[in-house]
């Protein structure tokens, strides 16, 4: 029987992780080499074979983990709100915040997702495509309990991808320290929800 991985062995997967976020989002996942990767750990190549057989295998468990992870807060995000009796629009600000709270520590991660997926093999891209699609319909849940009245099938699609189009892409412009934290960040793109999907119609 498989001896079991020890929570060392975990630690050194999430430290190769890390570091291949990193020269992925430095070099893109084409550039990057194993070699690059080993270097950037402090590690042989040899060695990092014995933890991963591929720079696919890195990026697959890179998206894979980061995928669950935005998926956890989601569900994190659900808890609280049933917990704190939270009404639809606050469950739906409190989202936003906790995404860009996780975007200011993921950067690296998050360019992986947004670049990375097309260079996996067929069986995972479409694992991590399926991943994508349950993190947007979570979303589009949110808004649409949050906004009743201005979502429908029509606009429902756009107003979500709206919503990422704002914060998905933060990590080209806003820096961790800069003149505008992403706490900062995130109560302006709740007060443009509540402006533009509740302000011109008084309906929401």
């Amino acid at each position: 029987m498989a001896r079991p991985k020890s929570s060392q062995h975990e630690l050194r997967r999430d430290q190769i992780l890390d570091a291949a976020a990193q020269c992925f989002a430095q070099r893109s996942y084409p550039a990057a080499s194993m070699n690059d990767i080993a270097a950037a750990v402090g590690t042989s190549k040899a060695r990092l074979y014995h933890y991963y057989e591929s720079k696919e295998a890195i990026l697959f468990d890179l998206l894979e983990r980061y995928t669950q992870r935005l998926l956890s807060l989601i569900g994190q995000v659900e808890a609280t709100a049933q917990r704190r009796n939270m009404d639809d629009r606050a469950a739906l600000h409190e989202l936003v915040r906790t995404f860009l709270a996780e975007y200011e520590h993921s950067a690296t991660r998050h360019i992986a997702l947004l670049h990375g997926a097309a260079f996996l093999n067929d069986t995972q891209r479409e694992q991590i495509l399926d991943r994508q699609r349950d993190i947007v319909s979570a979303v589009t849940r949110f808004l649409r309990r949050a906004y009743p009245r201005r979502l429908n099938p029509g606009n429902q699609a756009a107003i979500t991808m709206m919503l990422f189009g704002m914060i998905n892409w933060t990590f080209t412009w806003l820096r961790p320290g800069g003149p505008m934290s992403y706490a900062a960040f995130a109560e302006e793109v709740i007060a443009m929800l509540e402006r533009g999907l509740i302000g011109p119609f008084n309906n929401a």
